[in-house]
């Protein structure tokens, strides 16, 4: 059986499959009130650290009620957990979540919360089906197609502190148009060869954008991923924060601490969740607050918003119509920031995938939705009106990604479809110039291509065409550097482009007798897509480096 897990920034989801049978969604049991467990068919991604009077043994609560108690408290809930997982600004397997949290509150790192989240999907389901053991089965977590190596890495230790047994990552656009093959047995009359499907993934944290080709093979159908956006974050967090805003306005009289506003701004996230279901039958949803006063009813702020609010804020504020040509605007940064994640400075979706089609060079002929805030059809409407090509129709989106990632199960079994994928960027290590020293300026930096767009899990490369040398016996320290860009594997770049992305450099010490030794790379791709590079002695010795995933804080 397989178990597909998304593993979202708001929401996780649970989906299975076995052999030849279709896939099914799984509720998941979770805390919903005081003393009141409840099967739901998501488990939102938040985790609330309660008091003493609350503890009642547990360190803390996930899911519905920590969501639910975390408005009323400040400091003491933990969300966007997976956007902090992807910021290499930060040791991200520190303890440093809640951000704001009062003196005497343990803070956990976006590795243990993820891995709680884990945890309790892995105990949900063991107690719905004790004759099937989670250890026992085939487990796939999906991600953001934009997520770096390093991410990717933690995730999968957010997956083994929780207990599970091997991994395999999917991709979370992948695992999405896997979901519509799944529901639509005849998506090959759907679509032909030559056809270019754009997945639009706007998720709670952040937005991907994939490009997967339709091609002929001996007369098959194939797949293949052929371009992968950048890791945008901007999604529904912002959405949110610009309800906040906009539900502030509508109490002018009132002056909102910060922890009013913290309610206000996860108030406004339930709101939007509500007036965004399409089976929501109402025009407007309360949003209360409680007030500074000791009565706790007299004490309360309230006011509403309405569908037509929400829907104006979000269409014409993250989704207004732009030309093709347009760029995202970069902003400008003060010298001074509180620590935080690096949102994106432009809130305009449309710009950015303007971007992102204007760099790949495609032109798609049809678009599949993904992400719970492209539920609502207003907000389709307008990227259809922007895009100007035809949708593929799919199922619940809210447990697409979900679906996907079981039906890859199957898929990988040899029973479905696979999309070709391979690694989402070219990666590159850093090779110092061999030039006489200059005071005050260090040595020009080359970029080697170890690991080229697209190259397939399972698979190696050797360069053994190139030699450098390598400090053994010493601490060293390693560059590695990621781009879209489509640079073939052991091209060496003289110049670092500007379009190449810094990942964190990894300090590492290479056993052996101190000193220089001469090496050839190689480069393996692993079964779930990480990325290893080797150094490779004329004497048979071999240095494996890995990503440390305890990298500085830059």
């Amino acid at each position: 059986m397989t178990i597909g897990i998304d593993l979202g920034t708001t929401h996780c989801g649970v989906a299975h499959s076995q052999p030849d049978t279709a896939v099914e969604e799984f509720s998941i049991a979770q805390l919903v009130n005081v003393g009141e467990v409840r099967d739901e068919p998501l488990l939102p991604s938040f985790l609330y650290i309660p008091t003493a009077q609350e503890a009642d043994g547990a360190p803390y609560a996930v899911g519905y009620w920590a969501q639910k108690r975390g408005t009323e408290t400040l400091g003491r809930l933990i969300s966007s957990a997976k956007s902090w997982l992807s910021y290499s600004g930060v040791d991200r397997t520190s303890s440093l979540l809640p951000l704001n949290a009062p003196e005497g509150v343990a803070k956990l790192s976006p590795v243990a919360a993820e891995s709680a989240y884990l945890r309790h999907i892995r105990d949900a389901w063991n107690e719905a089906h004790p004759d099937a053991p989670f250890a026992q089965q085939e487990i796939v977590i999906t991600v953001p197609a934009s997520f770096d190596a390093v991410a990717r890495e933690l995730t999968l230790r957010a997956a083994a502190d929780a207990g599970y047994p091997k991994v395999t990552l999917l991709e979370e656009p992948q695992a999405a148009f896997y979901a519509w093959i799944e529901h639509h047995p005849d998506w090959r009359q759907r679509v032909t060869a030559g056809d270019t499907v754009l997945v639009v993934d706007v998720g709670g944290g952040t937005t991907d954008f994939t490009l997967i080709a339709i091609r002929d093979q001996k007369g098959e159908l194939a797949l293949e991923r052929i371009a992968v956006g950048d890791h945008i974050l901007l999604g529904g967090d912002n959405m949110d924060l610009a309800l906040a805003r906009l539900a502030s306005q509508k109490l002018p009289n009132t002056k909102l601490d910060p922890l009013q506003f913290q309610a206000l701004w996860q108030q406004c996230r339930i709101a939007k969740e509500h007036l965004l279901d399409p089976g929501y039958d109402k025009d407007d949803y309360p949003v209360t607050i409680l007030g500074r006063g000791s009565s706790l009813i007299g004490g309360t702020i309230k006011t509403k918003l309405t569908r037509a609010e929400v829907l104006a804020a979000i269409v014409e504020g993250f989704l207004p119509l732009v030309p093709s040509t347009e760029v995202p605007e970069r902003g400008r940064r003060s010298a001074l920031a509180e620590i935080g994640l690096p949102y994106a400075a432009d809130a305009r979706i449309t710009a950015h995938l303007a971007d992102f089609l204007a760099r790949s060079g495609v032109r798609p002929t049809h678009v599949l939705f993904n992400g719970g805030v492209l539920r609502a059809p207003a907000i389709r409407k307008r990227l259809l009106e922007f895009l100007k090509v035809p949708a593929l129709e799919g199922e619940n989106l809210m447990h697409a990604v979900a679906r996907g990632a079981a039906y890859y199960g199957q898929a990988r079994s040899g029973r479905g479809l696979r999309i070709r994928g391979g690694v989402s960027r070219t990666y590159y290590v850093g090779i110092e110039s061999s030039l006489p020293a200059v005071p005050g300026f260090p040595a020009p930096m080359k970029a080697l291509t170890v690991a080229p767009f697209g190259m397939e899990e399972g698979t190696q490369a050797s360069f053994s065409t190139r030699e450098f040398v390598v400090a053994v016996g010493q601490t060293a320290e390693f560059r590695f550097f990621s781009s879209p860009r489509h640079d073939a594997g052991g091209e060496l770049l003289e110049e670092l482009p500007e379009d190449l992305t810094e990942m964190p450099p990894m300090e590492v010490t290479l056993t052996g007798t101190p000193g220089l030794v001469r090496v050839t790379l190689e480069t393996v791709v692993t079964e779930t897509g990480m990325l290893e590079l080797w150094c490779v002695a004329k004497d048979g010795r071999r240095w494996k480096l890995e990503f440390n995933v305890r990298e500085k804080v830059r």
